[in-house]
C-alpha cells in the first residue's frame, strides 16, 4: 500500500480508502450483508488501507464500522462527518453548534471510540455561516474529540474562506474518470493551500468496475439513480463506453477495473486518497491494488480518449 501525507497534518493516509456509505444499506443501497461488510473492513485493514470514511446519514454504517474495528481501532484513521440530518424521506442541512456537538457525540458512541481522526463538514449549510461551524469544530478539536478538520463538497472559494478561520486538513469532493471536470477548480486550490484532497465516487457507484453490461433497473431512491446520474439513457451509454476502456486496460495490466479507476484518480497531482466502497472482502482487496498501479502517459490518454502527446 502506498501512503501519502494528508495536507500539512501528521496523518499518513493510504492512497486507497474504504468508503462506508454502502454499509448503511437502506433505501440508498438496498439490504446490506453485515457479515460481508465486517469482512470487507477486516480485509481492507489487512491490505494496508487505513482510511475508513462514513457519516451519520449513512444508515447503520457507523455502528457496523464500530463493531468491525473492535480491537483494531489503532489500525484505522476514522473519518466521519456532520451537518446532514435525516428528516423522514428528506435530508436537511444543519451546522448549528448544538447539532454538530450532538452528531459528534452520537458518532463517537456508534463508532465505539473517544476521538475521530478526521471530522468533516458534509455539506455547507446555507443557514449557518461556515465560520461559525468551523469555530465549533475548533473547540471540539481543542477538547481532543477530533484530531483534524475537513470539508466535503465545497468550492474553491469556500475552502479559501475556511482556511482563514482555522487549519483545514482536507477536502473531500467527488472526482472520477467519468467526472474529471469536478477537479478543475478544487484540486489547484487544495495544492495552493497545502490541503489534502480525498476523492469519492471513484467508481461512480460501481459502473466503472464493469459490472453493468446494460442499463440497470434501479429503484427511484437508489443512490445510483439520484446521486451519480450516469445510469440512465445517453449518460449510461457514455459511462458504459468509458467502463469498457477501463476494463480493457485492466486486462492488459493484469489487474481489476476498480484498481485502474483508482489509479487514474491518484495520478492527478495533489490527490491524497480515493475512497471506494466494498461489498465484501474480495472487493476490498481488489480496490487496494489501485494504490500500487502507476499508469503511463499512454494509459492516461487511452482512458481519457485523447491523443497522447508524450515523447516516446
Amino acid at each position: 500500500m502506498k501512503y501519502n501525507r494528508l495536507g500539512r497534518t501528521e496523518l499518513s493516509v493510504s492512497a486507497v480508502g474504504l468508503g462506508g456509505w454502502s454499509f448503511g444499506g437502506g433505501t440508498d443501497w438496498g439490504p446490506a450483508d453485515e457479515t460481508a461488510a465486517l469482512n470487507a473492513v477486516s480485509a481492507a485493514l489487512d491490505a494496508g488501507i487505513n482510511v475508513i470514511d462514513t457519516a451519520p446519514v449513512y444508515g447503520e454504517s457507523e455502528a457496523l464500522i464500530g463493531r468491525a474495528l473492535k480491537g483494531r481501532r489503532e489500525k484505522a484513521l476514522l473519518a466521519t462527518k456532520c451537518g446532514l440530518v435525516k428528516n423522514s424521506s428528506w435530508t436537511d442541512h444543519d451546522l448549528r453548534p448544538q447539532t454538530i456537538i450532538r452528531q459528534l457525540e452520537e458518532s463517537l458512541r456508534r463508532l465505539q471510540t473517544d476521538y475521530i481522526d478526521l471530522y468533516q463538514i458534509h455539506y455547507p449549510d446555507p443557514q449557518t455561516p461556515l465560520a461559525d461551524a468551523l469555530a465549533t469544530l475548533a473547540r471540539l478539536k481543542e477538547q481532543g474529540k477530533i484530531r483534524h478538520i475537513g470539508l466535503c463538497n465545497v468550492r474553491a472559494e469556500e475552502l479559501a474562506a475556511a482556511s482563514a478561520v482555522c487549519e483545514i486538513a482536507s477536502v473531500q469532493n467527488e472526482y472520477s474518470l467519468l467526472h474529471p471536470q469536478k477537479g478543475d477548480e478544487i484540486l489547484p486550490a487544495c495544492r495552493q493551500a497545502s490541503v489534502g484532497f480525498i476523492g469519492y465516487g471513484t467508481l461512480c457507484g460501481g459502473i466503472l468496475s464493469g459490472k453493468y453490461g446494460r442499463e440497470p433497473n434501479l429503484r427511484r431512491a437508489d443512490a445510483r439513480n439520484y446521486f451519480y446520474k450516469c445510469y440512465r439513457g445517453e449518460a449510461f451509454l457514455n459511462a458504459r463506453a468509458k467502463a469498457v476502456r477501463v476494463s480493457a486496460l485492466a486486462g492488459r495490466l493484469g489487474t481489476c477495473p476498480a484498481a485502474v479507476a483508482a489509479a487514474w484518480a491518484l495520478a492527478a497531482p495533489g490527490v491524497s486518497c480515493v475512497l471506494i466502497g466494498a461489498r465484501g472482502a474480495e472487493q476490498a482487496a481488489q480496490n487496494a491494488a489501485g494504490a500500487e498501479i502507476t499508469l503511463s502517459a499512454q494509459d492516461l490518454a487511452y482512458l481519457e480518449e485523447r491523443p497522447c502527446t508524450c515523447i516516446r
